[in-house]
């Protein structure tokens, strides 16, 4: 019984020396500094044809879906040919309205009352001549998606103040401003009646916006979201093949009074 318990004691003392020895034999690493370099890619990089060869099928394939001609735009337009209203703005509003309303409805039996988007989304011009694919890249480059957020009426004249005093062509599609020569409001309407403050509207975005992006922070006001799963991109895609001629307007939807 002693020897056994000699044993015992024997094993346990070798297994705490161990144990300090792990510990005490182990390294202490520390991070002392950072070291890279900068790998520029350039034209003198020479081109690799294996790469080069493998990838060609696919690069025609992409060009060849991105150069499908959807319509053909009668002019040149551009998102600073107008003060309070763009025809180029005016055309994304109205297309994200045309085409998500269908959608919307679809899922709540609800309609879209007015369409809210902004005027630093639009990133091209829309040239005159064919109008492909590729147009709708250039002008949404993004990856933002229509969604619809639902707000009261007192609320919406929150937005309609932040369009009156922003003084940009913010694309508006279903809502109508009219401002005096010193900018102060004189009508807001949506589908020509009066602003109810205790009614609620449907505002079609996109996920941007609606997440406070250029200060609209109105639509954090929204308790009620509806996501469409539908980019703004697909949108004028959508729009651009149902309509094989382009000719978008400035026109009174908002304006100054001199």
């Amino acid at each position: 019984m002693v020897l056994k318990n000699h044993i015992l004691i024997k094993n346990k003392l070798i297994l705490v020396g161990l144990v300090l020895c792990f510990f005490s034999c182990k390294d202490n690493f520390h991070l002392n500094k950072i070291e890279g370099s900068r790998l520029e890619i350039n034209s003198q990089i020479k081109e690799d044809s294996l790469i080069n060869n493998f990838m060609e099928p696919y690069r025609l394939n992409v060009n060849k879906n991105l150069d499908s001609v959807l319509a053909f735009s009668i002019d040149t337009y551009s998102k600073n040919d107008g003060e309070l209203n763009t025809a180029i703005g005016n055309l994304m509003a109205d297309a994200v309205f045309k085409e998500a309303n269908p959608i919307f409805k679809s899922k709540t039996q609800e309609s879209i009352d007015f369409v809210l988007l902004n005027h630093g989304g639009i990133r091209s011009i829309l040239p005159k001549g064919p109008v492909t694919t590729r147009s709708a890249y250039q002008l949404m480059p993004f990856e933002n998606s229509v969604v619809v957020a639902k707000l009261k009426g007192i609320v919406v004249k929150e937005l309609v103040n932040y369009l009156q005093y922003a003084k940009r062509a913010h694309p508006i599609s279903g809502l109508t401003i009219k401002l005096d020569k010193d900018s102060q409001l004189l009508e807001a309407k949506i589908h020509g009646e009066i602003i109810n403050d205790d009614h609620y509207y449907n505002v079609a975005t996109n996920d941007y916006l609606y997440n406070g992006g250029d200060n609209m922070s109105f639509f954090q006001k929204s308790d009620t979201l509806h996501i469409l799963n539908y980019k703004i991109r697909n949108v004028l895609i959508d729009y651009f093949s149902k309509n094989d001629t382009i000719r978008p307007m400035i026109d009174q939807r908002f304006i100054r009074i001199n």
